[in-house]
């Protein structure tokens, strides 16, 4: 089926019944209470730049099973008050890279913690934290441990941007009430499931968003990352039933299901990647589990002509215009 057949009305209604298991939350509370028995910062200190504009830490702090994981905290010079924060997650393939590459929110004005996306770095950008970890599984990190929830390499890298959030609240200059996680295609993903498991943030930037319906996303797309399931399926007929099983621990859905701060989405309509209706899938149950009387405030930009791209700079500045509304309401610009 073509990834633009439905309708932008059928999109907006769009809210599959992802399998999700009986034991998620303890799944998830039993991860994270065993990673928060460690101190969350390991290492900081000061890494120089050629920016003089911004000051840079080179930060390490325990990830999942006390993993040491990599970070670039940077903030404007001269600043010395506590500044709302923004947690950035990178892209499948991609690490922490050099810190003047992503500069956009600490130009803004915010603190920003940039993390490290352990095993993966290498493919499109480079890193430097590894992941230890072996389990049976496939040669693509979206396949590493995939045969068992506990060894999936997802249960590591989510604990690892959770932990992330605990990490820039224990830095210095950080307003720890206005903490908010943002990240485009993976990035989107893990913004979306530290929504689920963290409950005091502030807000949730997410676009092109992977982990998205995934079982649904396999079949839609023969391109990485859900590609690599696929192919991995092709060799080991048999992992069936054991790789949606793992899955569905990780799927970003259940997670959004689980937020509580106001979201802003973002999708390219033609995105081949991460097919738009499974983004929509998160957004639509986005905020709807507990019995709430209605979700948080959310909303989702569609840029009808653009892929896993979407809207780029122009959506930047919307998410930019959007955090501070949401920060400030009555300073803010229209967007």
């Amino acid at each position: 089926m073509p990834y633009t057949a439905f309708t932008l009305d059928e999109l907006r209604r769009y809210a599959p019944d992802v399998a999700e298991p009986d034991d998620f939350d303890t799944f998830w509370r039993d991860t994270l209470a065993e990673a928060a028995t460690r101190p969350v910062l390991v290492d900081v200190r000061p890494e120089p730049t050629d920016l003089r504009l911004l000051d840079s830490w080179d930060v390490t702090f325990s990830g999942f099973g006390g993993d040491p994981v990599r970070a670039w905290y940077t903030r404007p010079a001269g600043v010395g008050e506590a500044l709302p924060t923004v947690v950035e997650y990178a892209g499948y393939g991609r690490g922490r890279g050099l810190p003047h590459e992503r500069l956009t929110w600490p130009v803004a004005g915010y603190a920003h913690l940039l993390m490290d996306n352990r095993g993966q770095a290498g493919q499109y950008g480079a890193g430097d934290t590894p992941d230890r970890h072996g389990a049976p599984g496939g040669p693509w990190p979206v396949t590493w441990g995939i045969l068992d929830p506990r060894d999936y390499h997802y249960r590591r890298l989510i604990t690892d941007a959770v932990r992330a959030v605990q990490a820039v609240r224990a830095l210095p200059g950080v307003d720890a009430d206005r903490v908010s996680v943002v990240g485009n295609s993976q990035g989107g993903g893990l913004a979306l499931a530290v929504a689920g498991l963290v409950d005091d943030l502030a807000a949730v930037l997410t676009s092109a968003p992977f982990l998205c319906d995934m079982r649904s996303a396999v079949q839609l797309t023969d391109l990485a990352p859900y590609g690599e399931i696929a192919r991995y399926l092709a060799v080991h007929r048999e992992a069936e039933e054991a790789v949606w099983r793992t899955l569905s621990y990780v799927d970003a859905v259940a997670f959004a299901r689980r937020a509580t701060a106001p979201a802003q989405f973002g999708v390219g309509r033609r995105d081949t990647v991460c097919p738009p209706r499974t983004a929509f899938a998160a957004y639509n149950h986005y905020g709807v589990a507990n019995g709430r009387p209605a979700p948080p405030e959310r909303e989702i930009h569609v840029y009808p002509f653009n892929g896993h791209e979407g809207g780029e700079a122009v959506h930047v500045r919307r998410q930019l215009r959007w955090l501070a509304a949401v920060l400030h309401p009555t300073h803010a610009s229209a967007v």
